[in-house]
């Protein structure tokens, strides 16, 4: 049993950074904090905010946002020391590899799938939501049954219909599921309306086979293209809050913290927990930064800008967009793959529903092209160690790119984005990203305490509280999840702990060494 805790020493991965990894180092702290800014700003604010509003918190959406960023702050500098330590791709599976062992290694790095390729999945299908949303407001009707995960169910407003319901929304089909509530009210019979059915989400398929294709060229024209994606987004979300304060109700802010529904997680402080467990998703995008690392021109400096800069930045824009989409709307109408599309319809502003709506769209691909960057180089640097087949280790010969594994993962996205529900998706992700923090915050107590004096160019403040902090927290927000979500977690890390010990363990670099050194 002792084989499962086996570790890869600092030097190693030192020695591994700095060699010939076969990447392409072109990328500086500009480029490093706009692959963050790019992976935070979009899930969060153009998807996840509604939802989690809508089901768990109301306004004190804003409270979950805080709680979030608290946990995502203390991970996160954790993450900045291990960064600047180790400089390799895998993060924080390599960093559980140098700590607490082969066998953690895996667990994170199985873990890490959800949080990547799940993560591009339900940004997929926000995308999804804003392309159909966008094209709607010229008066061009995507069919409800390739933009909607199977059995979701629409209904087709004309403009006759909203006009007599004094609705203000653009004719077409929406989701029955959004606005069967503001129908009730309206005392609108909703088996008098033509329905659908929706059978796959094609959009959200046609995302991720072109973001696949643009990171298979690749990691420098990736980069240059989600830089320019950062600009136009961030520009276009100052606008939604500039304008969009002028348009808060106040009373939409009342009660600011809804009173629970009898039910754990469904509002109250209890929502407020849930809803950021569910909106830790929107903070991936920091982690992601530390998957380039191999391909960072100065890392042991850029990668604490890069990692700690971003998330700073977008929590700050985060707190202000949800305060503007719960004062303009009612929570309850944000449970939408499109929330900030559903405030600006309100504010009844045709030019700027259409930039932001377009901003949106911009904004969203460049998340997706985030994670799908990370996974292929999480799966890269396990097979570098033995632990997936050599397949995945396999480097473009032109791009210098991990393109086997980029394509295999687009693939796999593609089709979960085409079927699976955006609440769902959100959920596994958390739930998946908030395990892998955990680790990561252990992992820099259990270095410090091993080899407390190896060159550390970043070292995370306030140790051993910081990291203690930053493990409470994600716990905190974990046990706020819903059962089932926790059910899906076990069951995915049963079918890795088959693949570990069916392959990984087996050929695993470091025990090939260790049987080679006990055979001399």
């Amino acid at each position: 049993m002792s084989d499962l805790f086996r570790s890869k020493s600092i030097e190693s991965l030192q020695r591994e950074a700095h060699g010939d990894h076969g990447m392409h180092r072109t990328l500086g702290p500009v480029s490093l904090t706009a692959i963050g800014v790019g992976g935070i700003i979009g899930a969060g604010i153009f998807v996840l905010t509604g939802q989690a509003a809508a089901s768990y918190a109301g306004p004190a959406i804003v409270l979950s946002f805080v709680l979030a960023a608290a946990a995502c702050g203390f991970a996160g500098l954790c993450y900045a020391e291990f960064a600047a330590m180790i400089p390799i791709a895998g993060s924080a599976y390599t960093y559980s590899y140098a700590t607490l062992g082969e066998f953690f290694a895996w667990f994170i790095g199985w873990d890490l799938v959800l949080e990547y390729a799940m993560g591009a999945a339900t940004v997929a299908v926000g995308w999804s939501g804003y392309v159909a949303s966008f094209l709607r407001g010229f008066g061009v009707n995507l069919p409800p049954q390739v933009i909607a995960a199977p059995g979701t169910e629409y209904v087709f407003l004309t403009p006759e219909a909203l006009s007599k319901a004094g609705m203000k929304a653009p004719a077409g089909w929406h989701a029955l599921q959004i606005v069967a509530p503001e129908l009730a009210r309206l005392h609108v019979d909703v088996a008098t309306l033509q329905h659908a059915s929706a059978i796959a989400n094609v959009p959200a398929t046609i995302v991720v086979f072109l973001v696949t294709a643009l990171l298979v060229v690749g990691i420098q024209e990736s980069a240059s293209v989600n830089a320019l994606i950062v600009l136009l987004k961030v520009a276009i979300i100052l606008a939604v809050i500039g304008v969009g304060f002028g348009h808060v109700k106040t009373a939409n802010w009342h009660p600011f913290i809804p009173p629970n529904t009898g039910a754990f997680g469904h509002f109250g402080p209890s929502g407020v927990a849930r809803g950021a467990g569910v909106i830790f998703f929107a903070y991936i995008g920091f982690d992601a930064v530390s998957t380039a690392a191999q391909e960072a021109k100065n890392p042991q400096r850029d990668m604490p800008i890069g990692i700690l800069g971003s998330l700073v930045l977008c929590t700050i824009l985060y707190i202000l967009v949800a305060l503007v989409l719960t004062g303009v709307v009612p929570y309850r109408s944000l449970g939408v793959p499109d929330p900030i599309a559903v405030a600006i319809d309100a504010m009844n502003i045709p030019w700027l529903a259409k930039v932001v709506k377009l901003g949106a769209i911009l904004g969203l691909t460049s998340v997706v092209l985030v994670l799908l960057m990370g996974q292929p180089r999480i799966f890269f640097s396990m097979s570098k160690d033995g632990l997936l087949p050599p397949v995945f280790a396999k480097l473009h010969p032109r791009f210098r790119t991990p393109y086997k594994t980029t394509i295999v993962t687009g693939v796999v996205v593609a089709l979960v984005a085409a079927l699976a529900p955006i609440g769902l998706l959100g959920e596994l992700v958390s739930i998946g990203t908030l395990s892998a923090f955990v680790i990561v915050c252990a992992g820099v107590l259990v270095l410090r305490r091993r080899a407390p004096d190896l060159p550390r160019p970043f070292r995370t403040p306030g140790v051993p509280l910081v990291p203690i902090l930053g493990i409470v927290f994600c716990l905190y927000l974990m046990a706020g999840l819903p059962l089932d979500t926790w059910i899906r977690l076990l069951v995915w890390l049963g079918i890795g702990m088959a693949i570990y010990f069916g392959y990984g363990r087996k050929h695993a670099v470091l025990g090939q060494r260790a049987s080679e050194s006990a055979a001399e």
